[in-house]
């Protein structure tokens, strides 16, 4: 599996303290089955350890996943910024996700 990063997804990642490493981890986490949401049209919730946090007090990911053998991280934000995604979040990210997929042809 291909794993990609918006660019305001891989500036954030750095300033949270996010490696390389975890996003791969998270994915691998993924295709096992340990989704913490399924958002909906490819879109999933994961919570990742950041720095000396581990994932209760880490940060929040979303991600497109499995849109042709790829992942997108597309969104992130410290558990303490936010509660959930709204509704309007959320189709903004289905609508990433649905040009991500057209655009893998």
């Amino acid at each position: 599996m291909q794993i990609f990063q918006t660019r305001w997804f891989a500036r954030w990642a750095i300033k949270e303290g996010l490696t390389e490493h975890a996003l791969i981890n998270a994915v691998v986490e993924i295709e096992q089955g340990l989704v913490d949401a399924y958002l909906g049209n490819h879109i999933i919730k994961k919570r990742l350890a950041a720095g000396a946090r581990g994932k209760s007090g880490g940060v929040r990911t979303i991600l497109a996943f499995q849109i042709k053998d790829k992942a997108f991280f597309i969104y992130g934000y410290a558990k303490n910024q936010r509660d959930h995604i709204n509704e309007k979040d959320l189709k903004a990210l289905k609508a990433f996700a649905s040009e991500s997929e057209k655009g893998t042809d």
